[in-house]
């Protein structure tokens, strides 16, 4: 196994803001990178975007083996790193994306003589009560089953998670909070730095074979102080809208009535049941002695901030 960089590394998922981090990280450490994308208008964008940067990229339907088969064969990859995740979270989606497209990935890889295999999961599977959490767990078993290297890289809440609120405060609107706004506490990452992160797992023994929940430099915020942090920034008094987080739990029932019989309304109670679970769990490693989240715990990664990432974006909106 090489320690310092030059590996070939084939990258799913890097149409995403993440995944595109990773294999610009991975270009900058002096790899070999091959990226997947799905041949779409978005695909094509992204392609011209990740060749300007020094990336080989096929196209191919993660669903379709031997398309896919023919993808690494040409590159040859040695490790393969998938970012992909389910974008709406409904149960039919995470089983599609988080579970088959992963294992599909995995069994490609296997096949063409990869060693190691570096997922990008999620830390919210700790405490699993969502679909695509258990289908996330449900490959995650699959892979430290595998015969390949595994490294499981669970972040905590991303800086774009945390940014749907710029527009509304720079128009003088309140902050939404849940409850008092101290519900829940997160230590965010950039995309950059989760980048660099995960292309350091390529080369370092010690993320080898491992499941690594990773946040960005602490402290822990919570929602409250986010709001707060943002709207200081904007040049405004701090000012919240305190949303009852029980909401959620009655709309996923009254909606799960008609799941049954109705694949939308089992969708939309699913989606109510996610709203409630961000609005309830921290982004935070949990101690499974105690069932409490602990933010001393909690690795942290990188030099970019929370505070730094408002700045910039209420700049670009001004």
């Amino acid at each position: 196994m090489e320690e310092h960089g030059g590996r070939r590394v084939l990258v799913a998922g890097a149409s995403g803001t993440i995944g595109r981090a990773a294999a610009r990280a991975l270009k900058e450490a002096g790899h070999d990178v091959t990226c997947v994308l799905r041949d779409s208008a978005s695909g094509r964008e992204s392609a011209a975007a990740l060749e300007g940067e020094g990336c080989a990229v096929h196209f191919a339907d993660l669903t379709d083996s031997a398309a896919l088969a023919a993808v690494f064969a040409e590159a040859e990859p040695q490790a393969v790193m998938s970012c992909i995740a389910s974008r709406s979270g409904s149960p039919s989606d995470a089983r599609r994306v988080d579970y088959a497209a992963n294992l599909a990935l995995l069994e490609a890889a296997e096949d063409a003589g990869a060693d190691h295999f570096i997922l990008l999961s999620a830390i919210c599977v700790q405490r699993p009560k969502l679909a695509f959490q258990h289908e996330k767990l449900r490959f995650e078993a699959r892979l430290t089953d595998s015969p390949l290297a595994h490294t499981i890289v669970r972040p905590t809440a991303f800086f774009k998670s945390l940014s749907g609120q710029v527009k509304r405060v720079r128009e003088g609107k309140p902050f939404l909070i849940f409850g008092d706004g101290e519900l829940t506490r997160c230590k965010p990452i950039s995309d950059a730095d989760l980048g660099r992160y995960l292309a350091l797992c390529v080369t370092d023994p010690a993320k080898r074979d491992a499941i690594l929940p990773i946040g960005g430099p602490g402290p822990a915020i919570s929602l409250r102080q986010q709001g707060t942090m943002l709207c200081e920034l904007a040049g405004r008094e701090p000012a919240f809208k305190s949303v009852p987080p029980g909401m959620f739990t009655l709309a996923s029932r009254v909606l799960g009535l008609a799941a049954p019989f109705s694949e939308w309304f089992a969708e939309k109670s699913e989606y109510a049941r996610i709203a409630h679970y961000y609005a309830t769990e921290s982004m935070l490693l949990l101690d499974p002695a105690t069932g409490e989240y602990s933010a001393e715990a909690t690795p942290e990664f990188g030099t970019d901030t929370l505070r730094a990432h408002y700045e910039r974006l209420l700049s670009e909106t001004g």
